[in-house]
């Protein structure tokens, strides 16, 4: 009898610690999910910054060669 009374204790042990840290990792992810929330990535440039693209007219088979190219390259 004692021994079934000393597997349910260690049960209750291994499931409060996994509730603990369970608990645990789902506020720290909330803690990192509010720390980066307003974290902007896209920010326009500041200072001496070159703009590297070129707005491309559209041509009426550019479809055509763009759907050329994906097979060619293989992406």
């Amino acid at each position: 009898m004692k021994r079934y009374v000393q597997t349910g204790l260690d049960m209750m042990k291994v499931f409060v610690v996994f509730t603990g840290f369970t608990i645990l990792f789902y506020y720290a992810i909330i803690w990192i999910n509010l720390e980066y929330q307003d974290y902007h990535r896209y920010d326009p440039p500041e200072g001496s910054a070159l703009k590297v693209t070129k707005m491309v007219e559209n041509e009426p088979d550019q479809w055509l060669n763009r759907l050329i190219f994906f097979y060619s390259d293989g992406e």
